[in-house]
């Protein structure tokens, strides 16, 4: 069973040139000015301010930013 993941260790990921805050602030930044991504993690009960996505939510953001 697939785990929960910090908001922040994804962020890490995808932005690893950066330190931590910076690389949350772009992640937020792509996940938000993409409106069929946030539609559907909004679907699956994201919010904004959440610190953990589930696996489903992680699958999806893998699907629209790669």
């Amino acid at each position: 069973m697939k785990q929960f993941l910090f908001k922040q260790d994804l962020a890490k990921i995808y932005f690893a040139d950066y330190d931590k805050e910076v690389a949350r602030r772009l992640f937020a930044r792509e996940i938000h000015a993409n409106a069929p991504l946030v539609a559907e993690l909004e679907a699956t009960g994201y919010r904004r301010s959440q610190k953990r996505l589930t696996p489903k939510q992680v699958s999806i953001i893998e699907k629209y930013l790669g």
